[in-house]
């Protein structure tokens, strides 16, 4: 299935969400206390998910094994997530990590799901994988310190890709809003429990200094994702994949023009190229 066929106005919403990401992701990076600003997301998933799995109801059972399945898996990415923004740079961290993604994707909904991917598609995917590679080298080879941050991030990568294709499934087994509902609700506790174990008694004046910033990442992340998996409803995974990856370029932007991290040519070549590849899916 060709992106064209996901229409201008979905292509349009999962662009938007792209954006809402990275902002996302830019502000639990720039959390002083990241586990602190990780557990607040959670606890937006947890009541968010609960109020919209309280008004969707129950999902069919053939649903139930993709929702778990996705919770858990969404559970180690943020673990992972986190442990890539507490090693590394924002501006190599996150598109190495979501870079790693919709190559893995294309594979396995070409040789797992069976879904054959148009040539256009494919150079398209193989553009925003090669901008990627580029924005995480434009500064050089990471070096034998970084490289903890780049296996993080790497393994960031593939926890994306495997909850990608898991959703991708599970959204055609039940209703959207209640796959959406029970997924966020499931997942929601891990990280402010992890929190409440390591920072303790400090807990809740932690939670109260971060309130706003950790509220927003939230509702930002809860709003960008269902976005996706409504898109994910068109089957196409392996173009809505690689078109969230638009992302990374607003991220590069984010952290040159925000967290003032350096862009520099080599960096913005790389992310024209992640356009270029975003432009190739889109006509």
């Amino acid at each position: 299935m060709h992106a064209q066929s996901l229409g201008p106005f979905m292509i349009a919403a999962v662009l938007a969400a792209a954006l809402l990401h990275a902002a996302w992701n830019s502000i639990a990076h720039g959390i002083g206390d990241r586990l602190i600003g990780f557990a607040m997301i959670g606890i937006v998933d947890l009541v968010g998910g609960g109020a919209l799995a309280a008004f969707a109801g129950l999902p069919p059972a053939g649903a139930w094994p993709y929702i778990v399945a996705s919770a858990v898996v969404h559970i180690g990415y943020n673990l992972m997530l986190l442990a890539s923004y507490q090693l590394g740079e924002f501006s190599q961290a996150y598109p190495l990590a979501r870079g790693t993604a919709p190559l893995v994707v294309a594979l396995a909904s070409v040789l797992v799901l069976h879904r054959p991917l148009a040539a256009q598609d494919l150079a398209g995917i193989l553009a925003v994988s090669t901008g990627l590679i580029g924005l995480v080298l434009a500064g050089g080879l990471p070096g034998r310190k970084q490289l903890p941050a780049v296996a993080a991030a790497v393994a960031t990568g593939l926890l994306i890709a495997l909850y990608t294709v898991i959703d991708g499934v599970g959204v055609a087994e039940g209703p959207l809003l209640a796959y959406i509902g029970w997924m966020f609700f499931l997942q929601g506790p891990a990280l402010p429990v992890l929190a409440l174990v390591r920072r303790g008694r400090r807990l809740p004046a932690l939670l109260r200094r971060h309130a706003l910033p950790g509220l927003a990442g939230g509702a930002i992340s809860l709003a960008a994702y269902s976005i996706v998996l409504w898109a994910q409803t068109s089957g196409a995974l392996a173009p809505i994949a690689a078109l969230r990856e638009s992302s990374i370029v607003f991220g590069a932007l984010i952290g040159a023009l925000v967290l003032r991290e350096p862009l520099g040519h080599r960096r913005a070549a790389a992310a024209v190229v992640v356009l270029a590849g975003v432009l190739l899916l889109s006509v």
